[in-house]
């Protein structure tokens, strides 16, 4: 791989020292060339328009922050000389430990109370859809990390390749759609716990919600350098705290109980709690790749999928089952179903409730904790923002991180009564799109571009990521994108909408619009596309 001079010490007496410093790069995530940028910002200027001059100012104070090490890089592409120069166990360890940090959370505590408590499935049937469940999401979002280093570019840029230009936008909102409502969920859940913590509830909900946000905006903000960092370290005290949880709370735990229903009941609600944790893990897909575009491209993909399947299997797993135990409790323990009444936070902090002031100092770090699983989405919702058009990329990314803080802080605070409602009915509604799109992105991958060229990219040309003219027209991936859509709501199964093929299954219905959606989708694409090609020819 290249080396770009500039980040080399000048004179051969210095050489050692440039070596050196492009080593503790190796983890620090260093982003070398913010001078573009600046120089971007100046030409802004040339120009009479307000909105020039207003670009020139954001991007002018956006620089200033460059020396307190703000990620001034937006959408760009990184090239291949500014990444980190060497690839080691450190950086493959941060693989892992970024996930584990960004996943082993409050909101998948409370997911996991959903089997038991919402779907009335026992411990056993709760655990197996859970666990299985996150692993079959966990495949298509670790796939999608792999490539970052290949690519460069940030994951919705790279669906330009699949959907075209303007259908890829369409994706692009669904999933500031999707990122802001987990962000909210976040929010609602530290704000419960510290709720539920404080004297006599005494801290508001409301004034968790805002903890959090601020916190995670600061991070978010400051870009992928101080993000790896942070979620580098902030596993260590939430896997604490969740084995002590699991340890005082395993007694209340609810193993007899069998699930509630007929069978075809029980079998409908398995396959909708199951797709409800498909849904939790791969909603990761679509910004999975954001974090290692500064990984080299001579990155193992296979060490980044498998340590990135890993981290995000281990953490779902623990997270969930203590979720499963807490919730089991509820119909034998009156004291656990009276704190779930106040809500899925209020039921962690009832685990810790035999520890006294330690459990309440523990259900702090808890809530704390989803202060990592905030700021993915928080970052990657700024960089999605500028892939919806040229006026929106110039734009910094750092203004686009706090419009996202300050819609999913405000949402927060106006749905912060009707948690369990946002779960089942938000979180499994957006997985639909993410599985129709990967159906997509997968046979664009290894039937259109199947072939390696000369780089071993496949025919990716990562050159023309911004160039309308180079990428497919989209029309095959949107009529597709569309039937997987009409697929999907036919075998939906929401608390304000069952499907008529969903329906057909127990008192509830079963939720199938992962999987329908997925199918149609992807029976629908290949010829479509084929036709298109012979048509445009791209």
């Amino acid at each position: 791989m290249l080396i770009n001079p500039s980040s080399m010490a000048s004179g051969a007496a210095t050489s050692t020292i440039g070596e050196a410093t492009k080593e503790i790069r190796l983890t620090l995530f260093d982003e070398p060339h913010h001078h573009e940028e600046g120089v971007e910002s100046r030409r802004a200027i040339g120009g009479t328009s307000s909105s020039q001059r207003l670009t020139y100012h954001l991007k002018k104070v956006e620089n200033r922050l460059v020396q307190y090490s703000l990620e001034a890089r937006g959408i760009e592409r990184v090239q291949e000389d500014e990444r980190i120069p060497h690839i080691s166990w450190v950086s493959y360890l941060q693989v892992f430990l970024l996930w584990m940090s960004v996943n082993l959370a409050a909101n998948n505590i409370t997911l996991g109370m959903l089997g038991p408590a919402v779907f009335g499935l026992s411990y056993l049937d709760s655990a197996l859809c859970a666990v299985f469940g996150a692993l079959l999401g966990s495949i298509s979002s670790s796939w999608m990390a792999t490539w970052g280093p290949i690519s460069g570019i940030r994951t919705m840029a790279f669906g330009r390749y699949t959907m075209g230009w303007w259908p890829s936008k369409l994706v692009v909102i669904l999933n500031l759609i999707q990122m802001i409502g987990y962000c909210l969920i976040n929010c609602v859940v530290c704000g419960q716990i510290l709720s539920a913590v404080s004297p006599n509830g005494s801290l508001s909900v409301a004034v968790g919600i805002v903890i959090i946000a601020v916190i995670s905006w600061m991070i978010a903000t400051f870009g992928i350098r101080v993000f790896h960092y942070y979620e580098r370290f902030a596993f260590l005290p939430q896997i604490i705290v969740i084995s002590i949880l699991f340890g005082v709370s395993s007694s209340k735990v609810d193993l007899s109980t069998p699930s509630q229903g007929d069978t075809r009941t029980v079998i409908g609600n398995r396959i909708s709690f199951f797709s409800l944790c498909v849904s939790a893990a791969i909603t990761y897909t679509p910004l999975a790749a954001d974090f290692f575009v500064y990984y080299p491209v001579r990155t193992s993909k296979l060490k980044l999928f498998s340590l990135s399947i890993l981290g995000l299997l281990v953490s779902f797993t623990l997270a969930f089952l203590c979720g499963i135990g807490l919730a089991s409790s509820i119909n034998i323990h009156p004291e656990y179903a009276a704190a779930y009444n106040n809500g899925q936070g209020a039921l962690i902090v009832q685990g810790f409730s035999s520890l006294h002031t330690f459990g309440n100092f523990c259900s702090v770090i808890v809530a704390l904790g989803l202060i990592a699983n905030t700021i993915a989405p928080t970052y990657s919702a700024g960089v999605d923002f500028q892939t919806l058009g040229r006026y929106a990329e110039k734009v910094p990314r750092a203004i686009w991180n706090t419009f996202g803080v300050v819609i999913y802080t405000v949402c927060a605070l106006a749905g912060r009564s009707h948690l369990a409602d946002i779960f089942t009915n938000f979180l499994a509604l957006m997985g639909y799109f993410v599985a129709i799109w990967v159906a997509i992105v997968l046979e664009e991958c290894f039937i259109f571009r199947r072939r390696d060229n000369e780089n071993g990219y496949g025919y990716y040309n990562w050159l023309v990521w911004n160039d309308p003219s180079k990428h497919p027209v989209g029309i095959a991936a949107l009529i597709a994108f569309l039937t997987g859509w009409a697929g999907a709501i036919l075998c939906m199964a929401q608390v304000w909408y069952i499907g008529p093929l969903a329906n057909l299954v127990g008192e509830y219905g079963a939720d199938m619009g992962n999987y329908v959606g997925f199918s149609w989708a992807a029976i629908v694409y290949p010829p479509l596309r084929y036709l298109e090609r012979r048509q445009f020819g791209r």
